[in-house]
């Protein structure tokens, strides 16, 4: 997965970020043809579409021929890149990868409260279908619920969807924030639940009950090496929340790889591992086939 771009970056990486799997291996597991990575990223490179002064990390590049390259060496079809925090508003990286994906790609946006409606048709045309919400405060700080409520309001006519990013402890203060959002909302990682806890206990349960009383909630059922305490290459302690959550909505899940897998900590995934898991949290065909191509294909290619 070689860089395009040579230019020197001026930024310095974080001394302690992890970069992503330079050789990620081939995944025993063969996609359906057609499958979506409904979450990842790009990151800049930096030399072209500078990261946001007011980030909170400054990752390595990463940038969307690597993107495309893992893509086809995971055996995917298309992707889902997801604005990242270290660009901010700033969604001109993002927008170049769908500009350049050849239609293979959608984007979900990061927006401030004073975006016009052309400016959102713009980013419609480039193939943005969502804009996401960020309550996970060592990442960002959290905007006030009124301008998010405005923003949603915003994107509302053009049939988007709301992102959001929680921590499960934080649930039950946002629980009547989320429920009143008038669109569609996907859940990024299954509200990262604490997985040394039961898989019936009460934190998961919230979380089924918000997914079982509103049926516009969906949920990625990714990233088991942020969730795991048990840790690669099988992630086990992570596979029956994920299989939980597939079986009980199987018409509202989506998967994706989280490449480059930003902060990172405890160790770098193996790309072809995590798409190995997949099988094991939707183990029958007609599973795989709604997680991995039915259900993105209708929420982003509709």
């Amino acid at each position: 997965m070689s860089e395009t771009n040579t230019a020197p970056s001026p930024f310095t990486m974080d001394a302690d970020w992890l970069p992503f799997h330079p050789s990620p291996s081939k995944p025993r597991f063969v996609p359906p043809p057609g499958a979506v990575d409904a979450h990842c990223h790009v990151f800049g490179p930096g030399a072209r579409f500078p990261f946001a002064p007011e980030r909170k990390y400054t990752p390595c590049d990463a940038s969307k021929e690597q993107l495309w390259a893992l893509r086809d060496h995971l055996g995917f079809s298309r992707n889902v890149i997801v604005q990242a925090t270290c660009h901010g508003t700033d969604n001109r990286a993002l927008v170049d990868a769908l500009e350049h994906s050849n239609g293979l790609a959608r984007g979900v946006a990061t927006v401030k409260n004073d975006i016009t409606d052309d400016e959102l048709a713009e980013l419609h045309a480039a193939g943005v279908r969502g804009v996401r919400f960020n309550f996970v405060k060592r990442l960002v700080n959290a905007l006030p619920f009124d301008v998010l409520e405005n923003i949603a309001q915003k994107i509302k006519p053009l049939g988007w969807h709301i992102v959001i990013y929680f921590e499960a402890r934080e649930l039950p203060e946002l629980y009547d924030f989320f429920t009143a959002l008038p669109t569609t909302v996907v859940v990024d990682h299954m509200g990262r639940p604490d997985v040394s806890k039961p898989v019936d206990g009460p934190e998961f349960e919230l979380f089924v009950k918000l997914l079982r009383e509103n049926p516009n909630f969906w949920s990625k059922v990714s990233c088991p090496e942020r969730l795991s305490q048990q840790g690669p290459p099988a992630y086990a302690d992570v596979v029956p929340f994920a299989r939980r959550i597939v079986e009980t909505f199987p018409d509202r899940v989506l998967w994706g790889t989280d490449w480059p897998h930003p902060n990172m900590k405890s160790h770098m995934p193996d790309d072809g591992h995590l798409v190995d898991v997949i099988p094991r949290i939707a183990p029958t065909e007609a599973l795989q086939h709604k997680l991995l191509v039915d259900n993105p294909m209708r929420l982003y290619w509709n």
